[in-house]
């Protein structure tokens, strides 16, 4: 693979354009997963919700791309293995993942199991680095833990969706990896070479699955139903593409390459309000009591980590 880069240091411009970008990205991944079991619901699986979205999202960005590049084809060879490994991890497996742990699950307990992610990148940077955890990084991966038992509402004696949950978990890993693969803008590769690279291949390698058996593409023509609202099939899957994916994915690379992997990952946490309020509006799905509590510890736990890797690591 690749090497992966380190956190750059900041400057305030930089940071304002990146946090704008994160916002945006965030917004636009949170309505994948309402868009997503909306198609599920009519006959869609999930494989071929995922491959219609990156595909449609790699048909508005292979042009631009394109003309990014100007020729410079180099670009693409040196960074084949990046482009791989995006492709096929943080797109398409991360995706199918997150899409599968929906079917299973409401889309803001997934959601809220999948970005436990920045963790996941702390830790990655913990390990390339020799850095040891501090006792607010030890807190909050206390306060994650504790927060996830109240999300999957454990407590009351509820049953939760094992097959959800491991697919939820699934997609943490992916995400966690996409952050981490966006951050290199030293490599000279452009956002949106990287993006559209990463959906044309992630499509292709769905689609052949698909042809082979591994996973069912099975897709409807039939009316999609959001909260007693019908819609044409062809509005969500236009949506998933170009919105939650195209842009999506574009602005998302962008903040990271502003911002840094770790300070990133915990901004596009605000992409769990988003997607609660979607699923809300779209779904009716009303998170517990009980479960909007596990998120705040959740989110808690993450801001822990944060403020904890900026400070010396205990003896």
């Amino acid at each position: 693979m690749t090497a992966l880069t380190h956190d750059t240091a900041l400057t305030g411009g930089r940071t304002v354009a990146g946090l704008g970008l994160a916002a945006l990205s965030a917004f636009s991944f949170g309505l994948s997963g309402s868009l997503a079991r909306g198609l599920m619901d009519a006959g869609w699986s999930s494989a071929a919700a995922v491959a219609a979205r990156i595909l449609i999202a790699a048909a508005v960005l292979v042009p631009v791309a394109a003309l990014q590049l100007r020729g410079r084809w180099s670009l693409l060879r040196r960074n084949l293995p990046l482009i791989v490994t995006f492709g096929v991890v943080a797109v398409a497996g991360c995706q199918l993942a997150y899409f599968n742990a929906v079917a299973h699950m409401q889309v803001g307990v997934a959601l809220l199991i999948e970005y436990t992610a920045p963790v996941a990148v702390v830790g990655w940077f913990w390990a390339r680095h020799g850095q040891r955890p501090n006792r607010l990084i030890v807190l909050g991966v206390l306060l994650g833990a504790a927060g996830l038992v109240l999300v999957l509402d454990l407590l009351s004696g509820a049953r939760a969706s094992t097959t959800g949950i491991l697919w939820a978990l699934a997609a943490m890993a992916g995400a966690a990896v996409y952050f981490v693969l966006s951050g290199g803008e030293e490599r000279g590769l452009p956002a949106t070479v990287l993006a559209a690279g990463g959906m044309l291949l992630g499509g292709v390698v769905l689609l052949l699955a698909g042809v082979a058996g591994v996973v069912p593409l099975a897709a409807s023509t039939g009316h999609v139903t959001f909260d007693g609202v019908v819609v044409p099939w062809w509005l969500p899957v236009l949506a998933l593409g170009v919105v939650s994916a195209a842009l999506a994915y574009v602005t998302g690379i962008a903040a990271t390459r502003r911002l840094g992997s770790r300070l990133a990952s915990f901004v596009a946490l605000s992409e769990v309000l988003a997607a609660l309020l979607v699923a809300w509006l779209l779904l009716s799905e009303v998170p517990r009591g009980v479960q909007v509590a596990g998120g705040a510890l959740i989110l808690l736990g993450v801001v822990a980590v944060k403020l904890g890797e900026e400070r010396p690591a205990t003896g």
